[in-house]
């Protein structure tokens, strides 16, 4: 029987399938043998893209702040930011002028142990580390699109904003990384709601960037504030960095994307009857509120009237109270694609993303997350992933056809022309 491994919290859970049902198990193409994680991190520093090195664009006596991600992403931190410490005391920059601000969006606060987890406990005994506030902020303007830009202010008082974090596909940013750690990273609830109301135009898609509405928008609104340099990490399954870029924000941000699109848009030779999908294990299924980014990734894999079975442990249930509350007021996905037509709200946006997946598939999800909550969300839960398949293949038929993404949230599937 063909087995798989599929990351779930911290474990591997090993799954055997039926004989004759695997479609194809589609993956990052990783490359086979890359440089070390320092060997890559310092490439890309002495080596920036559309900028100068990090140590010739600032000054001594300067404030610097550097942003960087929450625990809800799989952004290497503790492994980046010493080497960005190194290229600004060579600058002459001291550490009493450096900040390091975690960019929490609308996501909850980090504790005093997260902190030192996320930045490491070298770097959160030498520097200042805070979370993003988004209610202490300064206005700056409003964008073309009409997006008020409100940014935290301890970042639009520094004089030098570095951007930190890890590439990936974006269900409608089209990648994560770049600008994205100042907006809607350390943007207000205003400023953030009124970009991600823009997910909603079809040109705000995973992998996609020219004319993408939504990171025209936040391009624009983080260069008010101003991003002097970014340092932008792929990583693979076990967190390890198997690709840097650093320098320009659009031009360096632009060729990770390049690097994230070589490895994770497939090709795939026709839709599944069944998509079995990890959302890719701990912080991705932290709750099911980051893992709709998997569930979205194999909707474009699954025929009309196929199965989603979606992998994701949420030790912190569904991880938003507007998301919560969406999911649990509806009598149908209807219900939601209307709702937010009519009233755009953040957390309400991840549930019109789940709808617009009901509408076209069912969605069976393993998880810790109770029985009854899970119905009621309009999803059908199971304990295992062994049940779930068994129910699938119950639904569709002993004939259906399996495919598996052991990293959901790292993979776009793309039907390969007729």
């Amino acid at each position: 029987m063909p087995k798989v491994d599929l990351a779930y919290g911290h474990q591997q859970l090993h799954v055997s399938l039926p004989q004759d049902t695997l479609l194809a198990v589609v993956e990052p193409r990783r490359p086979g043998r890359t440089a070390s994680e320092t060997a890559l991190i310092r490439s890309a520093l002495e080596q920036p893209l559309g900028s100068p090195c990090l140590r010739e664009l600032v000054r001594a006596g300067q404030q610097v702040a550097i942003i960087t991600s929450d625990l809800t992403r799989p952004c290497p931190s503790d492994r980046l930011l010493p080497y960005l410490l190194e290229e600004l005391a060579a600058a002459g920059v001291d550490d009493t002028g450096i900040t390091v601000v975690i960019a929490l969006g609308l996501h909850r606060a980090m504790t005093r142990e997260e902190l030192e987890q996320i930045v490491g406990p070298k770097v959160y005994r030498r520097v200042k580390v805070i979370n993003h506030n988004p209610q202490d902020v300064v206005r700056l303007g409003q964008t073309s699109r009409g997006t008020p830009v409100e940014i935290f202010r301890p970042v639009v008082d520094a004089d030098i904003r570095i951007c930190v974090g890890n590439l990936e596909l974006h269900y409608f940013a089209g990648y994560s990384g770049g600008a994205k750690a100042i907006l809607p990273g350390c943007a207000s609830r205003a400023t953030i709601q009124a970009n991600h109301a823009m997910m909603i135009q079809p040109q705000a898609a995973a992998g996609r960037l020219e004319g993408n509405p939504v990171r025209a928008d936040l391009e624009e609104g983080a260069a008010m504030a101003g991003v002097d340099f970014v340092l932008n990490a792929v990583v693979d399954s076990q967190h390890r960095i198997v690709g840097a870029v650093a320098g320009d924000a659009t031009v360096a941000h632009r060729r990770g994307c390049d690097l994230v699109a070589e490895q994770g848009v497939s090709v795939i030779p026709q839709l599944a009857d069944i998509v079995l999908a990890s959302a890719g294990g701990f912080p991705k299924d932290l709750n099911l509120y980051q893992a709709q980014k998997a569930l979205d990734n194999a909707a474009h894999a699954v025929r009309d009237g196929g199965v989603v079975i979606l992998l994701a442990e949420c030790r912190e249930g569904l991880g938003n109270k507007t998301f919560e509350s969406w999911m649990l007021a509806a009598r149908s996905p209807e219900d939601i694609l209307t709702r937010l037509q009519r009233e755009f709200a953040l957390g309400g946006h991840k549930a019109a993303a789940v709808a617009s997946v009901l509408k076209r598939a069912a969605v069976y999800l393993v998880s810790t997350l109770p029985q009854e909550l899970v119905e009621a969300c309009g999803l059908r839960p199971f304990a295992t992933v062994e049940q779930a398949i068994e129910a699938a293949l119950d639904q569709i038929g002993p004939s259906a056809r399996i495919l598996v993404l052991p990293e959901g949230g790292s993979v776009l599937p793309v039907l390969s022309d007729p």
